[in-house]
C-alpha cells in the first residue's frame, strides 16, 4: 500500500473514503469532524449517524459521503488522552478498524486525519508512530492508497520525520 503524507486541508481529498475523527455518540462536533459533517451535509449525515447511533473508542463504523467527493466517511473514536485507559492501544485499534472497515468495503484509498489529537489531546509525538506503525504493518490487499492529511505543519513534519526512521531512509 502507498503511503502519502499531505500538508493539507483533508476535504480537498478525492480518496474513497475520508475518515472523522468522531466522538462516541458519532455527533457532528468541532474541528475535523465539524467540518467533515459541514461540508457532507450536516443534517443528512447526523441522521445516518443517528441510527448507528453510538461507536466504542477505539472502534470505527462507515457511513456514505454524502456531498463529500468521497463515497464513504468511516468514523472513528480515538482516545481522549490523560482520561482513557490503555490510550496507546485504542489509537491502534481505531486505525485498525479504519483499514479493516476499507478492506471489507473494497475501499481503494482512505483519507486519514491525525486521529485524536486535536481537542482529545494526544500528543503529535506519540499519535505518529502508532498511526503510522499500524499502517504500514496492515495486510491491505483492496486498500491501495493511504493519505496522511496533516492540517498543521508540526503535524506535517513529524510525520515525515517518523515515516523516514521506520523506513530507515532518515538522514
Amino acid at each position: 500500500m502507498e503511503i502519502k503524507i499531505l500538508n493539507d486541508n483533508i476535504l480537498n481529498t478525492t480518496a474513497n473514503a475520508i475518515v472523522n475523527a468522531a466522538n462516541n455518540n458519532l455527533l457532528a462536533g468541532g474541528g475535523v469532524c465539524g467540518a467533515i459533517f459541514e461540508k457532507a451535509g450536516r443534517e443528512e449525515l447526523q441522521k445516518e449517524c443517528n441510527k448507528i447511533r453510538f461507536c466504542k473508542t477505539g472502534d470505527a463504523v462507515i457511513t456514505s459521503g454524502h456531498n463529500l467527493k468521497s463515497k464513504y466517511i468511516i468514523h472513528a473514536v480515538g482516545p481522549i488522552y490523560g482520561i482513557d485507559k490503555n490510550e496507546e492501544e485504542l489509537l491502534q485499534s481505531a486505525y485498525l478498524a479504519c483499514l479493516n472497515l476499507a478492506e471489507k468495503n473494497e475501499i481503494e484509498s482512505i483519507a486519514f486525519p491525525c486521529i485524536s489529537t486535536g481537542i482529545y489531546g494526544f500528543p503529535i509525538d506519540k499519535a505518529t508512530p502508532i498511526a503510522l506503525k499500524t499502517i504500514l504493518n496492515f495486510p491491505a490487499k483492496k486498500l491501495k492508497t493511504c493519505y496522511l492529511y496533516c492540517y498543521k505543519e508540526e503535524e506535517f513534519l513529524m510525520y515525515l520525520k517518523t515515516y523516514a526512521i521506520l523506513k530507515g531512509t532518515e538522514k
